[in-house]
């Protein structure tokens, strides 16, 4: 699937413009995180773009997000690792725990961008552009700040052999690329 094509399905099946802002920056993120261990950027690119295409349809119930989503993408040219990514990207409902470095990708990079873009949003000016990582290192150890944000999927970098203040600020480069875009 090219990424045009994705774009329209997630417009299509993605009408709150903050989980749109939400699946840019994680594809940002995938793709850093492609160049940095080798990997295919436009496959990983592709799951940070679509791996929330089913979150209004399922209304985020914990138990079917990720598995409806591999309902509608059956029949679009994807790689099977791309829909896996995305189903395991909620282990809760997938049933069972990530084991490849793709799924531990997705799930450390689509959770950090709401860490990096809540940091974001306490700057005066409310955009990235000042943002440090260690800002973000430091808001990790804050529980009460972006409380919903899984500290422990972030985490997940070390599993895929990137410590958590290259991570950060792997994280925030990318997301900092596509300030424009993603209103930051």
């Amino acid at each position: 699937m090219q990424r045009g094509k994705a774009l329209e399905l997630l417009k299509e099946y993605v009408k709150d413009e903050k989980m749109r802002i939400h699946c840019l920056s994680s594809e940002a993120v995938l793709r850093a995180l492609a160049r940095r261990l080798g990997e295919d950027e436009d496959k990983w690119g592709l799951a940070g773009l679509l791996h929330d295409i089913d979150v209004e349809v399922t209304n985020a119930d914990p138990l079917r997000h990720g598995l409806e989503a591999e309902r509608i993408l059956d029949g679009y040219d994807l790689d099977p690792e791309i829909i896996d990514a995305i189903i395991m990207h909620n282990e809760k409902a997938a049933g069972k725990e990530r084991t490849t470095r793709f799924q531990h990708a997705l799930a450390a990079g689509e959770t950090i961008t709401g860490l990096v873009y809540a940091t974001a949003l306490v700057y005066p000016d409310k955009k990235i552009a000042p943002v440090k990582p260690k800002s973000v290192v430091k808001r990790m150890k804050e529980k009460a700040f972006a409380a919903k944000v899984n500290r422990d999927h972030i985490r997940e970098c070390e599993k895929i052999g990137i410590p958590l203040p290259e991570f950060a600020e792997l994280s925030v480069n990318a997301m900092k690329e596509i300030s424009e875009e993603i209103g930051l």
